[in-house]
């Protein structure tokens, strides 16, 4: 009886990194019970920007009645964080206390930015709709340093974040620890949109009140409990004796090291080309194909499903030893066909074509992020990881937020052109403004194939070796 059930308690541990998604992450460094908390972050993160993209959005243009350029301005104003993120990874990599915490004291900071934007955000957003006595320009100032506070908390809060995760993940889980913190912001994106819409569905201002507050809340909770003694302490670290480089330096240093400066090019290239359809797809679908609100809305959970698709795969393929940069082109790949199966969606008025094209653009972009966010983590190895991945999201975020604002302006410049009959009869419909950006991401996606390709291993050629660890390698 005793040999049955160790002979069942091994097949048990042997069936749970095969089967159960990313239960191999756990190291004996990083287990899964801390790993899980530390992915806390990424949950606080993605209900930062379902709020900000889509729930405030909605509700300041419909319900509040606040003017659609001056909501597209607001919600692209933490967009102006951007690029600091390479500058807030670095400052993390050379934090100086008496403490021996480098990267706690950034996530406390993010946490407390984004907890201070959303306490006033819906107060600013009442004088900002006109609903009071007092003068204008105060709803537009505060509503601003909201918006502001919010961007720089989630930027901070990232950046930070990743890079803990960097430190105290052993190289070889890496790839997975990504994938699982990827999982998680996807996670805290779907569930804070449902929580969102069920919470608003009966609007009324004393609601978007407490609502908008109740995420402030929410968001210090799961940041003080995924932070939480995850950091060891090294005074000698973070000594404020200790000298500290130059920025421009340390900069300068990382562009040259190897092909910092290509992967970085490509990483723009790619994400613009996933990111300008972002909020083109859904009035794509409706306006062209004629699909309902609810169909259109359930493209949002194609792509959701598709991204995690994507991230359980590569999390598998990493975890093997797969060379992250030939990833990120497949991805890539995928994604010029993603396109073209949107655009032939419309003469075809072929609705099963245009889902399975809005799958694969999950599915690629999911690769792509993953592939180039973990070939950025091993340039860490050669730089601090907090500049590394700070550069990686300033550049991925920084092209995402442009990308979206050029995709609408093209969009709505062709419609224009082609509805007053400039560019021929044959394309005076309403597909040719859709078309037009989806023709530029296809471009930029070979452009992007075209930087990435020199940075892809030979197939003669060993990288790190990338181990997979397990459950059953845990002590027992």
């Amino acid at each position: 009886m005793k040999r049955l059930v160790l002979s069942t308690s091994r097949a048990w541990i042997a069936l749970g990194p095969r089967f159960l998604p990313f239960a191999d992450a756990a190291t004996r460094e990083l287990p899964m019970s801390r790993l899980l908390r530390l992915s806390l972050f990424q949950v606080s993160v993605g209900m930062a920007i379902v709020l900000l993209n889509g729930t405030l959005n909605r509700v300041m243009v419909l319900e509040l009645e606040v003017p659609a350029w001056l909501v597209s301005l607001m919600v692209s104003l933490p967009l102006l964080f951007a690029p600091l993120r390479a500058l807030i990874g670095f400052r993390s990599d050379h934090h100086r206390s008496f403490l021996g915490l480098r990267r706690v004291p950034y996530l406390w900071m993010g946490s407390m930015a984004q907890f201070g934007g959303l306490a006033i955000m819906p107060f600013a957003l009442l004088i900002l709709s006109g609903d009071t006595h007092g003068p204008a320009w105060v709803g537009y100032v505060s509503a601003a340093l909201a918006f502001l506070l919010v961007g720089a908390g989630l930027h901070t809060t990232q950046t930070a974040g990743l890079a803990l995760a960097t430190d105290l993940a052993p190289e070889s889980a890496r790839p997975r620890v990504v994938a699982l913190l990827y999982v998680m912001l996807l996670i805290g994106m779907v569930v804070s949109s449902l929580a969102f819409a069920a919470l608003l569905d009966d609007f009324s201002q004393l609601r978007l009140i407490k609502v908008v507050q109740g995420a402030a809340m929410v968001t210090v909770v799961l940041n003080i409990f995924a932070l939480w003694q995850q950091e060891a302490r090294n005074p000698q670290r973070t000594a404020p004796g200790l000298p500290r480089p130059a920025f421009r330096e340390s900069w300068r240093a990382f562009r040259q090291y190897g092909n910092a400066g290509r992967l970085l090019v490509a990483v723009g290239l790619g994400t613009a080309g996933f990111s300008m359809q972002d909020i083109l797809l859904e009035p794509y679908g409706g306006q062209v194909l004629g699909l309902s609100v609810g169909a259109t809305t359930g493209l949002t959970a194609i792509l959701a499903a598709a991204m995690l698709g994507a991230f359980l795969l590569a999390s598998r393929w990493l975890g093997r030893g797969a060379d992250p940069i030939r990833m990120a082109g497949y991805g890539a790949l995928i994604g010029i066909f993603a396109f073209a199966a949107v655009i032939f969606a419309a003469p075809l008025d072929s609705v099963l074509l245009f889902r399975i094209g809005t799958g694969l653009i999950g599915f690629g972009g999911g690769l792509f992020a993953v592939g180039t966010l973990i070939a950025a983590m091993a340039l860490s190895e050669h730089a601090e990881s907090g500049l590394a991945l700070g550069a990686w999201g300033a550049v991925q975020a920084t092209a995402a937020g442009t990308a979206i604002a050029l995709g609408g302006a093209v969009r709505d410049i062709t419609a224009e052109l082609a509805a007053d009959g400039g560019l021929g009869p044959a394309l005076a419909g309403p597909a040719t403004g859709y078309g037009m950006v989806y023709h530029a991401e296809i471009a930029l996606l070979f452009a992007t194939l075209v930087a990435i390709g020199p940075l892809v291993r030979r197939s003669g050629e060993r990288g790190p070796q990338q181990t997979a660890f397990g459950m059953s390698d845990f002590p027992g």
